[in-house]
């Protein structure tokens, strides 16, 4: 009966394996991140499940995502679009039998920026259990805080995402050709961006002289993502560290 017990707690437990991040990355041909935008106001609560605030599950959501794909240093933008539709998160102090397991389930979208289309007409439904250990078999929620609980379950998001895009390599093109920079700034933006900002430094006056008078309807006309309600300026090889024209999750 224990064996039993064991064998469906472990068929529960996540097999996802997100402690790589030191090891290379995986060929995602010319992927380099764009926008993370994580919302989760429409995310259902469990029954059995500690609370959690959307600000607490989409910060944890687009901690790991950025871990994880801003290792990533291809040459074209592709966005990210990440919904909680729900989550349990295991309550303390529940007994061994009927330990509840912290799950998320999320609605992930995928926009390529160069295309200016989105690649997936419907969004990838991902359902993720925390990492199996031995914390899981008596409950995370008992030797775990919400925090580590939170964190333990946006990773395996992260690599899921991750999965998710491997088993669509078609969408990203040939990889590009080795950078010593691996990993730094400079590798994370397409090679004319990255000579643009290995420039000689300008004055604070002489750059505020050499924006454009008004940006915004540029970035506006260069299209938008959509996650939920909430629209996204969509940069068409632009650094992907740009703030969203909707603010707000």
């Amino acid at each position: 009966m224990r064996i039993l017990i064991l064998a469906a707690l472990v068929a529960l437990a996540a097999c996802t394996n997100s402690n790589d991040l030191d090891e290379p990355t995986a060929d995602l041909g010319n992927f380099l991140l764009g926008h993370n935008v994580v919302i989760a106001s429409k995310a259902q609560k469990g029954p059995l499940s500690r609370d959690a605030t959307e600000q607490e599950l989409s910060t944890a959501l687009k901690s790991a995502i950025d871990d994880r794909f801003g290792r990533y240093d291809g040459t074209n933008y592709y966005h990210l679009g990440v919904s909680v539709e729900g989550y349990n998160i295991a309550l303390p102090g529940v007994p061994l039998v009927v330990a509840p397991k912290s799950v998320l389930i999320l609605n992930v979208s995928v926009w390529d920026d160069a295309k200016q289309i989105k690649l997936t007409p419907k969004p990838k439904q991902i359902t993720v259990f925390e990492s199996f250990s031995g914390d899981v078999i008596v409950g995370s929620g008992l030797t775990k805080s919400k925090e580590e609980q939170l964190a333990n379950l946006a990773a395996n998001a992260a690599k899921e995402i991750e999965n998710f895009l491997l088993e669509n390599r078609e969408w990203f093109g040939p990889a590009p050709a080795p950078t010593s920079a691996k990993g730094g700034a400079a590798a994370r933006v397409p090679a004319a961006t990255a000579t643009t900002t290995a420039a000689a430094p300008v004055s604070a006056a002489s750059a505020a002289a050499a924006q454009p008078a008004d940006p915004a309807p540029a970035a506006t006309a260069q299209g938008t993502v959509t996650v939920g309600d909430q629209p996204y300026a969509a940069p068409r090889q632009t650094p992907r560290k740009l703030v969203p024209i909707t603010s707000g999750l």
